[in-house]
């Protein structure tokens, strides 16, 4: 177990395998994508900006393949984000990031100026890199009007002394870990800085380092690893407690308590395949965990999880609350079909149903929506807008109900209606 420790630290250190798939801002596929930008533009929308490492990146071990797109905390973090109402994730995760390259890029962000990958940290083997390097102007823009801002960063700066702890001595080791922990607390307190110069108000998040050995590898060792952890919890507690300002929050995300004693499972150690530090599915949700409930006071799941059969239905979240209504949504052609009445009456939208024409006329925000039953089309006040399939009535009980597809709420209402195939779950927000 100890060779199989020294292997994954090595990985660590010499940039960890790469996967060459850009960030997907949204944990799945939207059914009505670009309405739904189009339409968030215009209303209030809750901006979160990821920051860091590989954990930030959503890193998994096979993501070398260009079709795997990340599933991690982030990714979570905007699904939590979407049951409180229109929300957007920009994830600058960047693989090998140490706290010295993170400063070096939010200095460049501060400045409003693109800077080259080599400047921000030699020798990363991210492909990335260079993109999020020419995008430094962009993101200061988006950083300065980000709401939440999050960050994971410091583990690959400890980790080659974990791997080397075996041939140190304890004063060595302590020594070493003092100047790690020195540079660790004089470079984050120097990028958030960076940070609160671009904004002055977003609430900002930083995580903890987590240890991620469990003691049937470390053996004696485990306990003085875990202690060198703690020291690093307490560094980020005390620079929290040095720039934290009302009005300006700063607090730290204590993920490692989540990890300790349970690193087996929350981490790819232990498994198939070449031993890997990074979280797995549950670790990254117990990160995901962890930053939404110092943000929400809560990390929700939907009723229907992604362990149900794909023939039930999937859930679907209104205005934060989940509908527990009869009239299921239905899969058709590929694509979700929700009940027009339980859509309106969550919302409080007014509707009415003309039998002659098959069409139902939807009043809301400002918008008259008429939606015809079997047409391509749909009129928002009086202009025909094309759908890509057309609304379609079914038999409830002894009832025909009106079912029209998630893509037709944001084209033709303005709502915002984002998909997580991984939560199967639809959320609508006016």
């Amino acid at each position: 177990m100890l060779k199989t420790w020294r292997r994954l630290i090595s990985a660590s250190a010499s940039g960890l395998l790469l996967f060459t798939v850009l960030i997907n801002v949204h944990a799945g596929p939207a059914d009505a994508a670009a309405a739904a930008v189009a339409q968030g533009a215009e209303q209030d929308v809750f901006r979160i900006v990821a920051l860091g490492d590989s954990i930030t990146a959503g890193y998994e071990p096979g993501m070398t393949d260009p079709g795997v797109k990340p599933y991690g905390y982030a990714e979570r973090l905007l699904e939590q984000g979407w049951y409180h109402g229109r929300s957007e994730l920009k994830n600058y995760g960047i693989l090998g990031l140490k706290t010295a390259g993170l400063l070096q890029y939010t200095g460049a962000i501060k400045d409003g100026a693109a800077i080259t990958a080599e400047a921000i940290q030699p020798g990363l083997s991210d492909p990335r890199t260079g993109q999020f390097a020419a995008l430094a102007p962009q993101i200061r823009t988006e950083l300065a009007a980000a709401d939440l801002i999050t960050i994971t960063i410091g583990g690959n700066d400890v980790s080659s002394l974990f791997l080397n702890y075996k041939a140190l001595t304890d004063a060595d080791f302590a020594a070493q870990l003092a100047e790690r922990l020195t540079e660790y607390s004089s470079n984050v307190t120097a990028l958030l800085k960076n940070i609160r110069e671009v904004n002055p108000q977003a609430t900002i998040l930083l995580a903890d380092q987590y240890q991620p050995a469990p003691r049937i590898a470390l053996g004696a060792a485990y306990d003085k690893l875990m202690n060198a952890a703690a020291q690093f919890t307490i560094a980020a507690e005390n620079i929290a407690a040095t720039l934290n300002q009302a009005g300006a929050p700063l607090k730290v995300a204590h993920v490692a308590a989540k990890f300790a004693g349970v690193e087996g499972s929350l981490t790819h150690i232990i498994g198939e395949g070449a031993a890997d530090f990074h979280p797995t599915q549950l670790g990254y949700e117990r990160i995901a965990a962890v930053f939404a409930e110092l943000q929400w006071g809560e990390y929700r799941t939907p009723a229907v999880t992604a362990m149900a059969s794909e023939t039930a239905p999937m859930s679907i979240v209104v205005k934060g609350k989940e509908l527990d209504t009869p009239n299921k949504p239905i899969l058709k052609n590929g694509q979700n079909f929700l009940a027009l009445r339980d859509i309106l009456n969550a919302v409080g939208a007014d509707g009415k149903w003309d039998n002659k024409t098959s069409s139902a006329t939807v009043i809301y925000g400002g918008r008259t929506v008429v939606i015809t039953i079997g047409s391509k089309t749909i009129k928002v006040n009086g202009a025909d807008v094309a759908i890509d399939t057309p609304a379609f009535l079914q038999k409830v009980g002894k009832e025909d109900k009106t079912y029209l597809p998630l893509a037709a709420l944001a084209t033709g209402l303005g709502f915002d209606v984002n998909y997580s195939s991984k939560l199967r779950t639809a959320f609508i927000n006016p």
